[in-house]
């Protein structure tokens, strides 16, 4: 939120938040300073379809936390590997990625993290090599419990863990639900996005009921939002309408600032601090803090 971060856009950007969701705004408390670091909450952001912006809101996200004074860790489990690139972590062929956490018991994961530009935002990389993973994965004892094995050392040193998924529901995606204790179901603002949401919903049920008792969606994030068009805006009214107070009230809308980040390889929140989008991503991270640490 602009006035939280330090800028004057917070009376327009709660006007767009009140117009777009359909409920009255409301103040986001202020988070409780830390004397120390950890456990982590560990935290996926899901959605089996491609192009919805979970990379782009994972890195923001993560870097509107750290503003707030939380560590945080991005673990990328997309063989594609955008959140690594995303950050500006170039590709070393001897570096240990999160490839070697699942399959290599002698690989750490104190090794695998690269500190990004941002103090207090680390990255866990991924490479293509991740795509053979689901295969073997299937002959693992305990397959859908690896991640989260690989990540239980360091989830005294971060507040926050952000996994990145791939678009897909296959066992990478279960693996990081079975580690998690939240999701995020980053959605654009349009038709087919919203088909989709009731798989997911149901996935991370069945996930929650079987593997992870402790997994609950944190919230569904619309993101790419152009509030120009009726179509948007019906596709807005309908999630609202079906999933309530799930809907963060913090809608992310489309800008060209976000690829420009990517290039840069950093986030919005340095790149263009006071820009719209970064003022969004500091608002989600209030309202993250609310719903997770409260």
């Amino acid at each position: 939120m602009a006035e939280k971060a330090g800028n004057g856009a917070l009376f327009e950007a709660e006007e767009q938040r009140t117009f777009l969701t359909g409920r009255p705004h409301r103040e986001f408390p202020a988070p409780k300073e830390l004397d120390r670091h950890g456990p982590a909450k560990i935290i996926s952001m899901v959605n089996q379809k491609g192009g919805v912006g979970k990379t782009t809101s994972t890195i923001n996200l993560g870097a509107a936390l750290v503003e707030q004074g939380r560590k945080v860790l991005l673990v990328d489990l997309d063989p594609q590997g955008a959140l690594s690139a995303g950050l500006g972590v170039s590709h070393d062929e001897d570096q240990v990625t999160v490839y070697d956490l699942l399959f290599d018991n002698t690989a750490s994961i104190h090794a695998a993290i690269k500190h990004s530009k941002v103090s207090g935002l680390d990255l866990v990389p991924a490479n293509i090599d991740l795509s053979a993973a689901e295969i073997q994965l299937v002959n693992e004892v305990g397959r859908e419990q690896t991640l989260a094995r690989a990540l239980r050392p360091v989830r005294g040193e971060y507040d926050y863990i952000f996994i990145d998924c791939g678009p897909s529901l296959g066992l990478l995606t279960v693996n990081a639900l079975a580690a998690s204790q939240g999701v995020i179901i980053p959605m654009e603002g349009e038709y087919y996005s919203l088909r989709g949401l009731a798989l997911l919903t149901d996935t991370v049920e069945k996930v929650r009921d079987r593997i992870n008792f402790d997994l609950d969606i944190v919230g569904i994030l619309v993101t790419m939002f152009d509030r120009r068009t009726t179509h948007a805006r019906e596709v807005m009214d309908r999630v609202v309408e079906v999933f309530g107070d799930r809907v963060f009230d913090t809608v992310i809308t489309r800008t060209v600032r976000f690829p420009e980040t990517s290039v840069a390889g950093e986030p919005i929140t340095t790149w263009a601090p006071n820009s719209q989008g970064a003022d969004q991503y500091r608002s989600l991270a209030l309202e993250v803090m609310e719903r997770v640490e409260r």
